[in-house]
């Protein structure tokens, strides 16, 4: 698709920026935004990506969407910041082509589904669940009690076709075997100097060098281009408070933690 010289947006990039966890409120406000960058036809995107993932659904609406674009002529770019694992790889195989620093914490492909068992400590302070269900896997993950072997099977069953799917997106988007991709898909982290190795990402930099990237494909004037950002996260009064930081911090971990109990994630887990 060609799209015309007339358009303002033809001579401009879009930048957006997906940062941390990527669950229900990261999805609308990106999606939202690359609606924007479509509606624009803005002729590259940079896609800066600087979370430790995020829920399953979400992860693969995003890389939808941004697959989407680029079968209308966007050429888009994603630079990895200072942690891009897990959800933030599956978003970030949808790019044309991935710019990392060399010391980025990537990788942590795989699936994790955590519950909760909680039944000694329950039963020391005299707390009973009763429960009344439809089917007798309807409480399962369930904090009273712990899995049995069936139960434990059937989440197994889960994961491995959760994981296949991972597994399966990444070595499309990097043109990659499956095979080769599960050598390095269990889970493990490492650095983007070591992701290059692996064929994870194709060039060694920062987000400026993943700029010039985008320029560089969209046949734009990478001296001269500069990135217009979409969907910016709103500011909370609470960030512009003293000791916010700290506090952002402790907020944006017990998001990861309230995300792990009973979800399918793709998450960078530290």
């Amino acid at each position: 698709m060609i799209w015309p010289l007339s358009r303002k947006s033809h001579r401009r990039m879009a930048r957006i920026v997906v940062e941390g966890p990527i669950n229900g409120a990261t999805r609308q406000r990106v999606l939202k935004a690359l609606l924007e960058v479509k509606r624009r036809e803005f002729p590259a995107l940079l896609l800066r990506i600087d979370s430790p993932g995020g829920t399953v659904g979400d992860s693969q609406e995003i890389h939808s969407a941004l697959m989407r674009l680029r079968d209308q002529g966007c050429r888009v770019v994603a630079s990895f910041g200072n942690i891009s694992a897990s959800g933030g790889v599956y978003i970030g195989v949808a790019a044309e082509k991935i710019v990392a620093n060399p010391g980025t914490i990537t990788g942590s492909i795989g699936v994790i589904l955590r519950g909760n068992d909680l039944s000694r400590v329950l039963e020391r302070i005299g707390i009973r669940f009763d429960t009344v269900k439809s089917g007798k896997f309807k409480d399962i993950l369930s904090p009273d009690r712990p899995l049995n072997a069936e139960e434990s099977a059937l989440l197994q069953d889960l994961i491995d076709s959760s994981y296949g799917q991972f597994v399966a997106v990444v070595a499309q988007g990097r043109n990659l075997s499956e095979e080769t991709v599960k050598q390095f898909a269990d889970g493990r982290v490492f650095s983007g100097e070591q992701a290059l190795g692996f064929g994870l990402v194709d060039e060694l930099g920062d987000e400026e060098h993943a700029r010039q990237l985008a320029a560089e494909l969209a046949n734009l004037d990478q001296d001269d281009i500069r990135p217009v950002t979409l969907g910016k996260p709103r500011r909370k009064v609470s960030s512009l408070l003293p000791g916010s930081q700290i506090f952002s911090q402790i907020q944006q971990r017990l998001s990861i933690e309230l995300m792990g109990s009973g979800q399918v994630l793709w998450l960078y887990r530290s």
